[in-house]
């Protein structure tokens, strides 16, 4: 990864992206894919489709959705303390003792997150899993009046921001579930060939994918692509806990993963295979048997039917506020996607042969 893309994955996940909440970070992909893309437009639900290639051939989309999982302003009391209702899949277990940041229209405020210390809880509590309602917000207000004066009902809620490197090529930070698939959906774009591109390539920043597929569904209803492929985070299994039985043998570090399964055309992910054998990039193998969790769902299933294909990053501990990812799983991604776009043309058929 050369100095520029890792710049703006950093800077992506230091900008805030809550579903629902995404301008910043369009704006941010959009400023790095100046002088890449033939175009890029934002469509009302607020997807950054960026193009590339002959306008007459193929449509081919990648799709990494944008948003991450967040919070929400739903209640002020007089003391100045605010609750808040989740945005997409948390377990409140994270949230204890956070630093966070609620993103105003006059700028972010610096907030903690807690509950009543242990010293004071009741054995009964301590047996208890937290709820959320027993979780709130302190910015430092000595009344609602205060607090009132500098947030709103509905200002979105973040973790703290934080981009940390770990050994190796490994860095960590809430928000690699989605920010890899976006970096590497971007950066494909850039790597692809344009002089010798024969499909046209629709490279999406999807939105809302943690509150329902909400953001690949209408992006697939404009461009109408031919060929899909998704590009989201997986669990990696080289960490504690996790069963490879279940989960499959996934290390961060040891390539994209490509998926097989009925989610999946069988055609496309085989030459998803073979370019990566064929250009000497890494990669593992994932099965899911069922439809599944992320943009490629709903990708699958537009219109007719889209020969779609998925693609994953490995992270552990997702939707945490320390989920650690590999940046030459990256790397690696954006060559092995680059080079399906080139591969691509009118030539290529995708229908699973009988």
């Amino acid at each position: 990864m050369d100095d520029s893309g890792y710049s703006f994955f950093q800077k992506a996940i230091e900008t805030p992206s809550p579903s629902g909440f995404e301008e910043q970070i369009q704006s941010l992909v959009r400023g790095y894919l100046e002088g890449h893309a033939a175009d890029s437009r934002i469509d009302v639900h607020g997807n950054l489709i960026a193009t590339k290639g002959n306008t007459g051939g193929p449509r081919l989309m990648f799709a990494g959705h944008c948003d991450q999982i967040g919070m929400l302003v739903s209640h002020i009391d007089d003391m100045g303390f605010v609750y808040a209702q989740t945005i997409g899949g948390w377990d409140p277990q994270q949230l204890i003792g956070q630093s966070m940041t609620i993103w105003t229209s006059d700028g972010p405020i610096a907030a903690a997150i807690s509950r009543k210390p242990i010293h004071l809880l009741s054995v009964e509590e301590r047996k208890k899993v937290v709820r959320l309602e027993d979780l709130w917000l302190d910015i430092g207000a000595g009344s609602g009046e205060e607090a009132r004066q500098r947030i709103r009902i509905g200002d979105p809620i973040t973790l703290d921001l934080r981009f940390r490197r770990l050994l190796g090529n490994l860095v960590s930070g809430p928000g690699m579930d989605n920010k890899s698939g976006l970096w590497t959906v971007t950066e494909a774009l850039k790597r692809a060939t344009a002089s010798n591109l024969t499909c046209h390539l629709h490279s999406v920043s999807t939105v809302q994918e943690e509150i329902g597929l909400r953001g690949a569904k209408t992006a697939a209803g404009s461009i109408d692509p031919h060929v899909a492929i998704a590009v989201d985070v997986t669990h990696a299994s080289d960490c504690p806990t996790i069963n490879k039985n279940t989960q499959g043998d996934l290390k961060v570090g040891g390539g994209p993963v490509i998926f097989r399964g009925p989610n999946i055309n069988p055609v496309v992910a085989d030459r998803l295979i073979q370019l990566a054998e064929e250009n000497k990039i890494p990669y593992q193998l994932a099965a899911i048997g069922r439809a599944t969790p992320n943009d490629a769902n709903v990708m699958q299933v537009h219109g007719g039917g889209v020969a779609t294909g998925l693609v994953a990053i490995p992270n552990r501990y997702m939707h945490s506020a320390v989920e650690v990812i590999s940046t030459d799983d990256l790397d690696a991604a954006a060559d092995l996607l680059a080079n399906f776009a080139d591969y691509v043309d009118q030539s290529k058929e995708f229908k699973p042969r009988p």
